[in-house]
């Protein structure tokens, strides 16, 4: 199936999604890797809020190339998401309602989506100047010393995306019959 979505999402409107599905998301997705997901733990290890409202929001798991002139984003693909399943359950317990990137996701991130009714995006590798061109906005929210790894607040048009973990746990890459059609 094929679906139109907008961030932050409604956690009844990702029931239907299922392993497979291509989406387009419209709307607000933040962006953070590897050193600002250590921040974030950080500052909940601290007793510290988070510097966004974490509930029902999206992550991409992206660092942006500096933009060319008359974009408001380089290059914009996705990297590997495990290396901030770590992470990832406690922002899942959170509130945090999908994720975007590329890759397998650990069991323990697997249980954290069930017990939390989210879902795991998959964007194309090696696609970044496309996706870039579905980001209308990009403002950075925290962590600026960290460069491309820094919080971002991104507003997205038509973001394309495939459904790889469903709510129900299904997970397109797990999947014994891959002959899913996607396009």
């Amino acid at each position: 199936m094929e679906y139109r979505l907008s961030s932050p999402f409604d956690p009844e409107e990702l029931k239907r999604l299922r392993a497979g599905d291509l989406v387009y998301i419209s709307g607000c997705v933040y962006v953070a890797r590897d050193a600002a997901h250590k921040r974030m733990q950080e500052a909940l290890d601290a007793g510290k809020e988070l510097p966004f409202d974490i509930s029902g929001q999206t992550i991409y798991y992206m660092g942006p190339s500096p933009a060319r002139e008359g974009r408001v984003i380089g290059s914009a693909g996705p990297t590997t998401a495990s290396r901030m399943d770590r992470y990832t359950p406690a922002l899942l317990d959170l509130g945090l309602r999908a994720m975007i990137g590329k890759g397998k996701r650990s069991p323990e991130v697997h249980e954290a989506m069930l017990r939390n009714g989210a879902v795991y995006f998959a964007a194309i590798g090696g696609a970044g100047a496309l996706l870039s061109k579905a980001i209308t906005a990009c403002e950075t929210v925290a962590w600026e010393d960290l460069g491309a790894e820094a919080l971002r607040k991104l507003t997205v048009e038509d973001f394309p995306a495939i459904v790889v973990i469903d709510t129900e746990g299904k997970d397109l890459y797990l999947r014994e019959d891959k002959k899913v059609k996607i396009f």
